[in-house]
């Protein structure tokens, strides 16, 4: 235990105290009074305003997708042709507590490869503010996520707040890339990656990184050689982040992910030096680098298990996530995961005392990240609430027990919900929610964003309009009407400092 708070924050005096989970209030709910909004996937405070993109009916889309599940009954009550249902994109933007909501705009419908008339993305996956060559002051910069039946991702940029319009991409990119969720600012230049391709939003097997000085012109860079080498194994850059001097990249590998980082000085393309391989030596169960923040001069990394936390198609999973912290002499440290062995013998713990996915099972990834007010906040995604419309074919005979003795809706009502953590010191971690704030639909937490007014939490919640009516032997009766379906925004204040700041 620390001797004083002085000692515990290596000097530093202690933040003001965090926000509880009664400290939150919603500023909205049903996907801002849409439920088809399922992610808010991308989040920015820009000219003061909180600027929202969704991502649009994502179990859906999921369910004429490619990838491949092991659901049976599915979740949600979709059409037979996902476009019947309004699929294109959102912006909306918040000016605070007495403003309210703004839709700023939708995806406008195109003619799709095959002749349809489709969105010309179903969401917007990031958000940056940047300020290049050719822009007159700083612009928000949007990523998207494409209908599989257009022509690809697009970079969209807006100057005013009001009016987004395409850039140029990569030539690279061409009409394969389907997603795109990276927009990172450093050392002047704007740094992409693509994400995803048709049949896998976050796989593009194109492990490669761009950038330019000056987006409105194009001229985009290659920055690295594609997959940091031939046989590497790394099938996407999932996550990018300055830190220190260097630019760190974090890949998805079936081999456990990779920690890359450059000080990108001089012409591109430019030196690498990998920081972390083989998933910090826990192989493919620390399969990508799902987030990552910088608190406390350390870079925090957070793993995960793509589709879900269980990747069906490459036999992984489940198992719980890590969290690693980088020090900018690229060692690091284990905070929460599973105590073992490196290859040279060292023996390493979690600091945290924290098992994998903070001690649950259901936690398939450490999702997003933020820092506000002194706290690094960390939200996860949990599947719990999955295991009642998925096969029980091949579960193991413990795991079927489990489930044949809770049933499908005391797991909904007791394990149900996305779990937010905060820390103050990057060791010693505290629950703000463990079950989605009250809602068991909101399986993920995938926005965290400090804000004049507080700590918004974005979750991710798909269970709209019409759920899965499931018994407790998990079979499926029919779909009724989910007043609680659509992604939640979430603020909190900071609380009165009269409060002990460990609680």
């Amino acid at each position: 235990m620390y001797n004083s708070p002085i000692d515990a924050m290596n000097g530093s005096p202690w933040p003001a105290p965090g926000p509880r989970e009664r400290d939150f209030t919603p500023i909205a709910l049903a996907g801002i009074s849409d439920p088809l909004n399922a992610y808010p996937h991308s989040m920015y405070w820009f000219k003061n305003h909180l600027y929202v993109g969704t991502t649009r009916a994502n179990m859906c889309a999921l369910s004429v997708s490619k990838v491949k599940t092991n659901i049976v009954n599915w979740p949600v009550k979709c059409p037979e042709n996902l476009y019947d249902l309004d699929m294109r994109a959102q912006m909306h933007r918040w000016s605070g507590p007495t403003g309210g909501w703004e839709e700023i705009g939708r995806a406008p419908i195109i003619t799709g490869r095959d002749g349809s008339r489709v969105p010309r993305e179903i969401g917007y996956r990031g958000m940056a503010v940047f300020q290049g060559k050719s822009d007159p002051e700083p612009c928000l910069y949007a990523s998207t996520y494409a209908s599989a039946r257009g022509y690809g991702c697009n970079i969209l940029r807006t100057v005013d707040g009001y009016e987004f319009n395409p850039i140029p991409m990569p030539k690279e990119f061409g009409d394969f890339v389907l997603t795109l969720r990276l927009l990172i600012p450093f050392k002047g230049k704007l740094f992409t990656s693509p994400t995803g391709r048709s049949g896998d939003p976050n796989a593009s097997n194109f492990a490669a990184i761009f950038s330019t000085d000056d987006p409105v012109k194009g001229d985009w860079k290659l920055c690295n050689e594609p997959g940091f080498g031939r046989g590497s194994g790394n099938l996407t850059v999932f996550e990018m982040l300055p830190f220190g001097n260097h630019l760190y990249a974090g890949t998805a590998n079936l081999s456990g992910y990779e920690l890359w980082r450059t000080d990108a000085e001089g012409e591109p393309p430019y030196k690498w030096e990998r920081v972390i391989e083989k998933g910090a030596y826990r192989g493919k169960e620390n399969q990508g680098v799902a987030s990552l923040s910088v608190f406390r001069n350390a870079l925090f990394v957070g793993s995960g298990i793509q589709h879900g936390g269980i990747d069906v198609p490459n036999k992984t999973g489940p198992a719980g996530p890590e969290l690693v912290r980088v020090n900018e002499d690229g060692s690091w440290d284990l905070i929460v995961g599973m105590e073992r062995e490196t290859p040279t013998g060292e023996k390493i713990k979690p600091l945290s005392g924290y098992g994998p996915g903070f001690g649950s099972f259901f936690n398939g990834y450490f999702w997003r990240q933020g820092v506000h007010n002194g706290w690094l906040y960390l939200g996860t995604f949990n599947w719990s609430l999955m295991m009642s419309y998925s096969s029980k074919e091949n579960w193991p005979e413990l795991f079927k027990k489990f489930y044949g003795h809770m049933g499908h809706r005391a797991i909904k009502d007791q394990l149900g919900g996305a779990e937010l953590y905060r820390t103050c010191d990057g060791e010693n971690w505290l629950p703000v929610t463990t079950n989605g704030f009250g809602n068991p639909y909101n399986y993920g937490i995938r926005a965290i964003h400090s804000t004049p007014f507080g700590i918004c939490i974005g979750t991710v919640n798909p269970f709209a309009t019409e759920v899965a009516d499931i018994d407790d032997n998990g079979n499926l009766l029919g779909y009724n009407h989910n007043p609680r379906g659509g992604f939640e925004l979430w603020m909190a204040d900071n609380p009165s400092p009269d409060r002990s700041p460990l609680t």
